[in-house]
């Protein structure tokens, strides 16, 4: 038996390939499904199943994909409805694999038919979960994402995974190891720890969720306490997931066409595309085209993308480092942005050669920074999370978090001079990339953020453990 644990950073997403005397079980794939298929055939090995713990919320799964081009069967949990083909598997059915046995545990909570995968090797003894979004380390999936079923809410649904848990997955062995869906940094759960792997018996004795003394209505309380609205594109995803989707080639090969400056030019006017300009941010500040959005392949890519632009259909075009077009088309397609219409030729310096209109973002280091807080009293607006905010600020600092950053226009400066800056200077960035689309240019982007700011001794607020919050 092999499993291996297939962990993309961006989206904080877990991915699992399992494979047994030949058969090859793939769990919640992404989006481009040839590296499964290539794994496979190394292998020698034939892919039988695709397991889907859950209709996907935060990324486009491959599932729709890999099935059409390996003949492999899907399977959903009890209560799931996809306009596709697919095995719905009862509560407790066994799937064989191999010499291994792959059982369907329904656990809905997170959504209403959520499953966790128990995993029992050649001897039957339970080996791991994939527990999809109802266990993570740390945390448990947060139950108000589901699609509206009738009269349900989400403490209801926090009420259904109480139960689940405590009934499907806690009596499990301590041994058994934990292979979530996602990990730190996906807006799926709350506290998720930076390990993608666990033992049950490690998430019994440190998850808030486990607790043995815990009562329902205290459960229900924590898990939807400190819940922030999810990202709009959410039930856009959930959609594709369930209905299917456009061939992910079909996508790349439309998406990578070379735009010369002038070809480029005239599709932005004529579709209404977004400029999306994803190099790094200090090659944004130092010449962009104008009312360009910034968002990095360098940081948490396309999550931001699904935050901020929020409607998949939306037309972008691209502006990219050479060499990177095709990854920053795969990547937006994992979340659903399959618009892509072709990018600039040459990047930013072809347009620059053709004597185009460009625009710069101002900067200054935190130094600067000090000297303007001292002597002008300059108002600053953090771009962090409200938790980030809260857990230690500039003084008079204002938190317009970058998620709705759109909400806080009306509270920038409209003439004076104000600054801006988030953790290490991705985030404020792209804030200042929005505002100056919006026709706010008086901002000054502070370079490298917080983590400068506290090093140059400005004052902040006294810290507060953000886990506290």
């Amino acid at each position: 038996m092999k499993v291996e644990q297939i962990y993309t950073g961006c989206l904080a997403q877990g991915a699992y390939y399992i494979e047994s005397k030949g058969e090859v079980a793939i769990i919640d794939p992404l989006r481009e499904v040839t590296p499964y298929i290539k794994k496979a055939t190394s292998d020698n090995a034939r892919i039988k199943y695709i397991f889907e713990t859950h209709f996907h919320a935060d990324f486009v799964s491959g599932h729709v994909t890999l099935a059409k081009e390996t003949g492999a069967d899907i399977i959903y949990g009890p209560k799931a409805n996809p306009s596709f083909d697919a095995i719905i598997a009862k509560d407790n059915q066994e799937f064989k694999l191999g010499d291994v046995t792959i059982i369907a545990l329904h656990t809905p909570g997170h959504t209403m038919e959520s499953t966790t995968y128990l995993l029992k090797d050649k001897k039957g003894k339970d080996y791991a979960i994939f527990s999809g979004d109802t266990l993570f380390l740390g945390d448990v999936g947060r139950p108000d994402l589901a699609q509206k079923m009738g009269e349900l809410t989400e403490r209801d649904l926090a009420g259904f995974l109480y139960d689940s848990l405590r009934e499907k997955i806690m009596p499990l062995a301590d041994d058994v190891i934990v292979y979530p869906a996602h990990g730190a940094g996906s807006a799926c759960g709350k506290n998720m720890m930076k390990e993608t792997v666990d033992t049950l018996g490690n998430q019994k004795k440190m998850n808030y969720a486990l607790r043995k003394d815990m009562t329902k209505e205290e459960f229900i309380d924590e898990v939807i306490d400190g819940l922030l609205p999810p990202p709009q594109y959410f039930p856009l995803n959930v959609k594709m997931n369930k209905e299917g989707y456009e061939d992910i080639k079909t996508v790349l090969e439309r998406g990578t066409r070379a735009l010369s400056p002038k070809a480029f030019e005239a599709a932005a006017n004529e579709t209404g595309a977004i400029v999306l300009d994803v190099r790094h941010q200090d090659d944004f500040a130092k010449g962009h085209i104008p009312r360009s959005i910034f968002i990095g392949l360098d940081g948490s890519f396309a999550p931001w993308v699904g935050a901020l632009i929020a409607d998949v259909k939306q037309p972008i075009l691209l502006v990219a480092p050479i060499g990177l077009e095709e990854e920053a088309v795969t990547r937006l397609s994992r979340v659903g942005f399959d618009g892509t219409l072709g990018y600039l030729k040459g990047g930013f310096e072809a347009w620059k050669k053709a004597s185009k209109e460009y625009d710069t973002v101002s900067q200054i280091d935190a130094n600067e920074l000090k000297k303007s807080i001292e002597t002008e009293n300059a108002p600053v607006f953090d771009v962090r999370k409200k938790p980030e905010y809260l857990s230690e600020h500039i003084l008079e600092a204002v938190n317009t978090p970058l998620d709705f950053l759109n909400d806080h226009l009306a509270e920038f400066p409209e003439n004076k001079i104000f600054y801006v800056h988030c953790a290490g200077g991705y985030r404020s960035m792209i804030a200042s990339s929005i505002l100056k689309s919006r026709g706010i240019h008086n901002l000054i982007d502070v370079k490298e953020g917080f983590k400068a700011i506290k090093e140059v001794g400005i004052p902040v607020t006294e810290y507060v453990c953000p886990t506290t919050l």
